[in-house]
């Protein structure tokens, strides 16, 4: 059985997302996506509240599951025997960055864990979940970036500011 991890902070999740989560469900028997701790970000959004955001997207008794990890991703791979990661690239600019991460984790893991990149929809290529918080806390709408249950949860975020 093939599985792949999709690791983020997702915060919050974005059509981006999900696209790549549909698209790498088909690629592998079972995908885990991983919501990791951020020391670098400040999040808008608990730990508890992204994953219910994401559980709230995927189907009923399918192949992707939904876990949490405070670490490295290499560990979670080396404590799950995990061997994939699955990144998401917009644009050019990511690549530089993620392929920079995707190598540091080869090394790390000693040639254990690869990097397998998607390139999101074209569709979705400007979408980041920074560009969804500053939107929605202006008060715009934020619906052509985020699934309709985040924008309701950016709206809720933001109404009391």
């Amino acid at each position: 059985m093939k599985t792949a991890i999709y690791p983020g902070s997702f915060d919050p999740l974005t059509h981006g997302h999900v696209d790549v989560v549909r698209r790498a469900a088909r690629m592998f028997d079972r995908l885990v996506i991983v919501v990791m701790h951020n020391s670098a970000k400040r999040s808008l959004f608990s730990v508890e509240e992204r994953v219910k955001m994401i559980e709230a997207m995927l189907p009923e008794g399918g192949t992707i599951e939904v876990d949490t990890y405070d670490g490295l991703m290499i560990d979670y791979c080396r404590e799950h025997d995990v061997r994939i990661a699955i990144r998401g690239l917009r644009a050019v600019t990511d690549f530089e960055y993620e392929l920079q991460i995707a190598q540091t984790n080869k090394e790390l893991s000693q040639g254990q864990v690869d990097t397998v990149f998607l390139t999101t929809s074209l569709m979705y290529s400007y979408v980041s979940s920074s560009l969804a918080k500053e939107i929605a806390s202006y008060g715009e709408d934020v619906s052509k970036l985020v699934p309709e249950h985040v924008a309701e949860a950016l709206r809720e975020k933001y109404k009391g500011e």
